[in-house]
């Protein structure tokens, strides 16, 4: 049936695996399944995140008994909630809607008691939308720095270990400003390694790096600080009394592996073999793409590590230095990236997308394409490798009617790569 199937059908399949990895991850299934214990006191709900509005909607429909709180999640990924605020901020880059969002919610957790009950729902993207700048530095400081950082090609952790030191309420400061209540953390990670202390950069959960750590990541990409950033991180570290905090719980709730076992069962029903490459791939886009494209050929030529028909799955965070002015978020690279190397080879497909339905800063999930998808940018008088030396894998998709478009998923575990090999 496999050696029949026409390029739509192919993106189609593709399409479906996505969409049952996206399910597995939904907040609506996840939350439920990891609830506290009802408090005598209160219960305030806090977060920030990309995922952040579905998963207070998830608990508001799972909780029996009275809620408040706020959560601040990214323009256009909000919830209907009855109970909780949601606030929608900038993302990548912090605006003043997530510093005034974070005020209120460092204010709403202080003077709570014992018996009270904090329920922190945290997601990839809180780094950015739950802004509050440390002491000395501004709102535009951190943009500045947060801007460079995007373009510099740092991996997420070493790009939240920097974030953690410029902020009042990231790396555990927030959960410090709970003080005797129990807190209980529900982490949606987009974190390769799902290092809860990572995800969103860590506002409830105890921060073991330094400002020494995070100044070693800014000077090994080259980037030179405004002055007040640089005055933070070199200044003498001040050793605080440490204040008796209530309990502490912290459930990592949906991972990119939950995501990437989904769609492997739902390519295993539709009789396709499946290998998965790992579910924490990072790199540079376009050569992980090529290196997949390399393990998909070895499949075509010489059934190896596996025989056609075959899907490679992969997950984690790729990141794409900047060095030209085109348009396109790394998923789109990887992908222009593994078609390259893929040129010439017959009976392949390829879809990449981010689970949070952007891809960097455009309004695509993420892009696909199939084996007509290198003659036709041909006839258009397209070149692949002129467009991704401009980071513009974005225009090369676009032109052909390959990019994935889901709209905002309000979920979010990071990148999702799958190649069909037929």
């Amino acid at each position: 049936m496999f050696e029949s199937l026409s390029p739509l059908a192919g993106r189609q399949m593709l399409r479906g695996l996505f969409e049952a990895a996206l399910a597995a991850v939904d907040p609506l299934q996840a939350v439920p399944r990891h609830l506290p214990p009802r408090p005598r006191g209160r219960t305030v709900v806090v977060g920030a995140g990309k995922a952040a509005a579905r998963m207070a909607l998830a608990l508001e429909q799972a909780w029996d008994g009275p809620l408040s709180g706020l959560v601040v999640t990214r323009y256009g990924h909000g919830e209907p909630c009855r109970q909780i605020e949601v606030v929608e901020a900038g993302h990548p880059m912090p605006d003043d809607a997530g510093l005034q969002a974070a005020q209120r919610i460092r204010a709403m957790v202080g003077g709570l008691g014992p018996d009270d009950l904090v329920v922190a729902l945290v997601s990839g993207g809180g780094s950015a939308l739950l802004t509050a700048p440390a002491a000395g530095i501004s709102l535009a400081d951190k943009r500045a720095v947060t801007s460079a950082l995007l373009k510099s090609g740092a991996p997420i952790g070493e790009m939240n270990c920097v974030r953690r030191h410029l902020s009042s309420i990231k790396g555990g400061k927030l959960g410090q400003a709970c003080g005797l209540a129990t807190v209980w953390t529900l982490v949606l990670s987009d974190i390769p390694g799902d290092d809860p202390r990572t995800v969103a950069s860590g506002p409830t959960l105890a921060d073991d790096s330094t400002p020494a750590d995070a100044l070693a990541v800014l000077r090994r990409h080259g980037i030179e600080p405004p002055a007040p950033v640089l005055r933070l991180l070199q200044a003498p570290p001040v050793a605080a009394a440490a204040a008796p905090l209530g309990p502490r719980e912290v459930r990592v709730i949906a991972t990119a592996q939950a995501a990437l076992e989904a769609a492997e069962a739902t390519a295993r029903r539709q009789g396709l073999g499946c290998l998965v490459l790992g579910n924490a791939i990072e790199g540079e886009a376009r050569h992980v793409g090529r290196v997949h494209a390399g393990i998909a050929r070895q499949v075509a030529e010489q059934g190896q590590p596996g025989r056609r028909p075959l899907v490679l799955l992969s997950g984690g965070e790729t990141t794409v230095t900047v060095t030209g002015n085109g348009r396109g978020g790394r998923n789109a690279e990887f992908l222009l990236g593994a078609q390259i190397g893929l040129a010439g080879l017959d009976r392949v497909w390829g879809l990449a997308a981010d689970t949070d339905g952007i891809d960097g800063s455009e309004t695509n999930a993420g892009a696909v394409f199939g084996p007509d998808s290198w003659e036709r940018g041909q006839a258009l008088g397209l070149s692949a490798t002129d467009l991704l030396a401009r980071n513009d894998a974005y225009g090369w998709f676009e032109a052909l009617g390959d990019l994935v478009v889901t709209g905002p998923t309000r979920t979010n575990v990071n990148d999702f790569r799958a190649l069909l090999v037929v």
